[in-house]
């Protein structure tokens, strides 16, 4: 979704970076203040919502029991799904996911999934027969930018709110009866989008800088400073010093957004 903001946007934002004064106040490599409110859903069983500036998610994990995928008999699951509606933002229309809620599912999958944050053999119940499925929904209700990298710890805040169903004695949930068990989160692994216009970049953009943006990559670190998912989005590139610098700003700010995660 790039909504150009008239022929001379992208020209003032370069200025303002250039002056590394952002329209809101902000520096280039300053995120704008997160707060996390736990357990706002009744229905979910675990939930969270994230303020970041004007950009404000909901999210939802939800745990089923399920059957394994056939090559994983002993290992649970955990799937994101993202859904941009209109209450969000006047720029987004009604209908079946588009290509924008369908790459935030898939970054913020893949940072959860592949930072091993959660021990999936765990999530077993019965081999070969019965597991834990963790759903996760993130859904913005005010669109300011930047929903991958909000969204993302949003949807950690809500699997660490998260509490296990009971289990009926044919191994199904009773979601009548909770236990008192947790997700065992092994890592927090921060997602960081770097954004390029021009020759400058950034962090956290807002929608108008979201919606100017030439390339951006979303680099998703560890707690101990590893990256364990990268993602590139825009319809240009950056120069291998750009990554350089990429890396290390995504690197720094992880390690500051850690903090809400504690």
């Amino acid at each position: 979704m790039k909504n150009k903001q008239g022929p001379n946007s992208t020209g003032h934002l370069i200025t303002a970076l250039q002056a590394d004064v952002r329209y809101d106040g902000r520096t280039k490599n300053q995120f704008r203040d997160i707060q996390i409110e736990y357990g706002v859903s009744n229905t979910a069983d675990g939930s969270a919502k994230i303020t970041c500036g004007n950009t404000e998610i909901i999210c939802a994990a939800s745990l089923s029991v399920g059957s394994p995928f056939p090559d994983r008999p002993d290992e649970g699951a955990l799937m994101v799904s993202a859904e941009l509606l209109p209450i969000a933002h006047n720029d987004i229309e009604s209908g079946p996911p588009g290509i924008d809620a369908i790459e935030i599912s898939r970054v913020i999958d893949r940072g959860i999934r592949e930072s091993g944050a959660i021990d999936v053999k765990k999530l077993c119940i019965s081999e070969g027969e019965k597991v834990w499925i963790i759903s996760v929904d993130v859904v913005p209700i005010n669109h300011d930018g930047n929903i991958i990298d909000i969204g993302a710890i949003g949807a950690l805040a809500a699997i660490k709110d998260a509490v296990f169903p009971g289990l009926t004695e044919e191994n199904t949930a009773d979601y009548k009866n909770k236990s008192k068990n947790k997700i065992e989160m092994k890592h927090t692994p921060i997602p960081v989008t770097v954004c390029r216009i021009g020759d400058e970049l950034f962090v956290d953009p807002t929608k108008v800088e979201e919606n100017n943006i030439e390339a951006r990559i979303t680099i998703a670190v560890l707690e101990n400073g590893k990256i364990c998912s990268l993602q590139k989005g825009g319809d240009e590139g950056f120069s291998t010093e750009q990554l350089a610098q990429a890396f290390d700003l995504a690197v720094k700010t992880s390690q500051e957004l850690q903090q809400h995660l504690l």
